[in-house]
Parts: C-alpha cells; sequence; structure tokens
C-alpha cells in the first residue's frame, strides 16, 4: 500500500466507512477495516494484525478485509487512539502507558517491576485481571480486543552505561504521554522528557534528550541505537500493548462478525508472541554487531528509587486490588 495516504484522505475515508458500517449488514456485504501503527513493516505488532487480515477475509470468504497503515503514517500513538474512538479508523495498537491517563485501572499494566518476567505478564494479561481489563476501553468508544508484547523496557541513551538510579541524574529521558511513567522515571533519578515516539530519533541527534526507555525490538526497528550507543537492561517495565477497535465500528457489526473479529484478535496473540520472541533476539544479535554497549544493572537499587511512586499509586482501591492481584499470579 502506498505511504503517500495522508491523514485528511484517511479522515475522510473514515467518514464514509462510519455511514457503511452503520447501515445493517447483509451476509455478504464486503467490509473493509483499516488499521494503523507506528511501527514498521515487519513489525511483530504489525504482522500480527496482518496475519489477522488474512484470518478474516479466509474465514469470511473473502468479505472482510483489513487494510493496514503502519511507519506512524496517520501519527503519533495519542493521535490514532482518537481516530479510533471517532470511527476515523478502526484498529490501533496502543502502549499501555499511552493509556494510563483516560483509562486509570490500566496503570496496574504500568507499574514498575510489578511483572517478574514476560512470562508473568503473560499468564496475567491472559488471564481474569488482563480480561478484565479489556472491559475498560468501552466507556469511551472503544473495544479492548487482546494484548500483545513490548516489553521488557529499559533505558538507552547517549552519554555512558546506567548502573545506578545515580547514573540517571540529570538525564534527559523520554517518556511516553503517562502521568506515572514521568513520576517513575523523576523518582530514578532523570530528567523525564515527554515526546512522541516518532520524534525521538530528531531529538536524539540533536541533543534534545540523551535517552529513552523502551524494549529491544523498538530500539533497532527505529534505528535509535545509530545514536543512543548505550543500553542498560533495568527491566524496569513489563507494560504490554493494546489492540483496541473503535465501539462504533465494533456495534455495526453483525453479532457474527463481531465474534469472528474477537475470536481472530485472540488468535492473533499467539502469532504476535512467536514473532516477538524471535524478534527480541535478532534485534540483540543487530545492535551488538553494531557496537552497541550492553550492561545488565542490578534492578534492587531501581526498583526501592520507584517504591514511593507504586506505593501511592496503590493506595487507590481499585489499583491497590489489581496490584495484589497481579503480584500473586502464578
Amino acid at each position: 500500500m502506498s505511504r503517500t495516504v495522508t491523514r485528511r484522505a484517511l479522515l475522510g475515508s473514515g467518514i464514509a466507512a462510519t455511514a457503511a458500517l452503520a447501515a445493517p449488514h447483509a451476509a455478504d456485504a464486503a467490509i473493509r477495516l483499516d488499521a494503523v501503527d507506528v511501527h514498521p513493516p515487519g513489525y511483530p505488532t504489525v504482522e500480527a494484525v496482518k496475519w489477522m487480515g488474512e484470518e478474516l477475509a479466509r474465514e469470511s470468504g473473502g468479505r472482510i478485509r483489513i487494510r493496514q497503515f503502519p511507519s506512524g503514517q496517520l501519527g503519533a500513538e495519542d493521535d490514532t487512539l482518537g481516530f479510533a474512538r471517532y470511527h476515523a479508523i478502526h484498529f490501533c495498537r496502543v502502549a499501555v502507558a499511552a493509556l494510563n491517563n483516560p483509562f486509570p485501572e490500566t496503570r496496574a499494566l504500568a507499574l514498575p517491576y510489578v511483572f517478574r518476567s514476560t512470562d508473568h505478564m503473560r499468564r496475567v494479561v491472559d488471564g481474569p485481571v488482563g480480561t478484565g481489563l479489556l472491559n475498560v476501553f468501552e466507556r469511551r468508544g472503544l473495544v479492548g480486543l487482546a494484548y500483545y508484547d513490548a516489553a521488557p523496557r529499559s533505558f538507552y541513551n547517549i552519554r555512558g552505561p546506567i548502573e545506578t538510579p545515580a547514573d540517571l541524574a540529570g538525564l534527559k529521558i523520554r517518556s511516553p504521554l503517562s502521568d506515572m511513567v514521568l513520576e517513575t522515571l523523576a523518582a530514578m533519578g532523570a530528567n523525564p522528557t515527554p515526546l512522541s515516539f516518532g520524534g525521538v530519533f530528531s531529538a536524539l541527534e540533536t541533543h534534545l534528550i540523551d535517552g529513552a526507555e523502551n524494549n529491544l525490538p523498538s530500539f533497532e526497528s527505529s534505528r535509535h541505537f545509530e545514536t543512543a550507543r548505550f543500553w542498560s537492561e533495568t527491566e524496569h517495565s513489563f507494560s504490554p500493548d493494546a489492540l483496541l477497535m473503535s465501539k462504533s465500528a465494533f456495534d455495526a457489526l453483525t453479532p457474527a462478525d463481531r465474534e469472528l473479529v474477537k475470536d481472530v484478535a485472540r488468535r492473533s496473540v499467539q502469532v504476535m508472541r512467536q514473532g516477538w520472541d524471535a524478534r527480541v533476539a535478532e534485534a540483540r544479535r543487530i545492535v551488538l554487531a553494531a557496537g552497541v554497549a550492553i550492561n545488565r544493572p542490578d534492578p534492587a537499587p531501581f526498583a526501592a528509587a520507584v517504591e514511593p511512586v507504586v506505593r501511592r499509586y496503590i493506595a487507590d482501591p481499585v489499583l491497590g486490588d489489581l496490584y495484589n492481584r497481579i503480584r500473586t499470579e502464578g
């Protein structure tokens, strides 16, 4: 698909798509659903949604198809979230941290050191906690379909290895637009700088920021490693991504098509995870070959630094209950 599609053109087509989806569907009516992602083709989340499109087309006899807009063609995650809420697009993949402010319950999944490992995170999002949290999006025009991997998240920067929180002192570290993440980075000693993911590369090159925190596949696919030559594996967050759908678009589908979309989305999680595990290993190989210095600091001082932030958030009864359920999950 051409990458010259503009946001204005998509919004115009979204209005037409809204009208089409709002009408009752005949059993053989063709349905085109638009999906967006800030990541490039080949990235595991993009590939999982591509698989969804192929599966939907196969199971519907070609009646339901997905058109993808990867590589941030339609803006930052906050932009695409708004487009989905107002039915200009149908699917968006968004980092949970970007959902923390409008959906406070999701903060439970983004708290620092709440998860012990990737396997722990996967068990939680596959279980009652994750399933329950998919329901919170409906109150603001979205349907939660699935959680994808986006972790572990660690620090990378242009200055030097991060061995202790003291090494973060004064460093301008990019943060997603989440109050809790901003507070977390500040508690570790960094100078958190809110910035969209798409703006990080130029900000690193111009030294507007000193570094960021993210996962290895994003560090590699964004080419941030070409400027930020130090990767420090603090693994302070295992926060996942959420695959969301416009509620008005979802409601306009027939009951059978709704169930098909939900089923295919659930099955896409395993496709994504297989691709994710392979991509993490490949990203590590690429950045090491490029000369990036990787160190693995003791996580204990970082966890201690953010403990006051965690305590403050889990004082909220809802978050406290979710936190305890996550921590006691197998």
